[in-house]
């Protein structure tokens, strides 16, 4: 899905983008309700960037990379860490493109991303290449998600993954988690 986002595109840079777990949700310009195999997910653009709310039996997941002030928190290349009975994993980089290979690059991720039926990407009115998508999927007990962020004023890409899953010997008996 591809939606025009009803807010101003703010020069914010790759470098202000924060990075939290766990926070209550924050108004949203644009969402994407999901139902993966048990798992409901809703992809959220917020101003600043997105947040993703996970929910299963076994709990709440809630990850936040956006311009947020005063938020200690910067934008971690990796993390891994337990969240209730889950896995979580997060990593994140930062391209830096020519102003001719960030706007093939958008296109092509927003043509990606909105013709997705786990996709959601939102452009900011004033710049075509300034937008932040998502796209999520399930695979076995794992849900997965990636996000792009751009910054065509200064040719920067954010780009994310995550996955969350059962922890080891968290499953159910008999199955290796893992394995996935």
């Amino acid at each position: 899905m591809l939606t025009t986002l009803n807010t101003s595109y703010s020069d914010t840079r790759a470098a202000d983008l924060a990075w939290a777990l766990g926070r209550e949700p924050l108004p949203a310009l644009a969402t994407l309700d999901l139902e993966l195999t048990g798992a409901k997910l809703q992809l959220r653009l917020l101003g600043a960037s997105h947040q993703v709310l996970l929910e299963e039996e076994r709990g709440l997941c809630s990850e936040t990379v956006a311009c947020i002030p005063g938020s200690s928190t910067p934008l971690p290349l990796g993390v891994a860490k337990r969240v209730g009975d889950w896995e979580y994993e997060f990593a994140a980089r930062v391209e830096m493109l020519t102003p001719g290979s960030f706007a093939g690059r958008a296109q092509e991720l927003l043509a990606l991303v909105s013709e997705h039926p786990h996709g959601l990407a939102g452009v900011f009115p004033g710049s075509p290449h300034a937008f932040t998508a998502m796209l999520a999927q399930r695979h076995q007990d794992h849900v997965h998600w990636r996000t792009w962020h751009a910054y065509p004023q200064d040719g920067q890409l954010v780009a994310t993954r995550t996955r969350v899953g059962v922890r080891a010997g968290g499953g159910r008996p008999g199955q290796d988690a893992e394995a996935a």
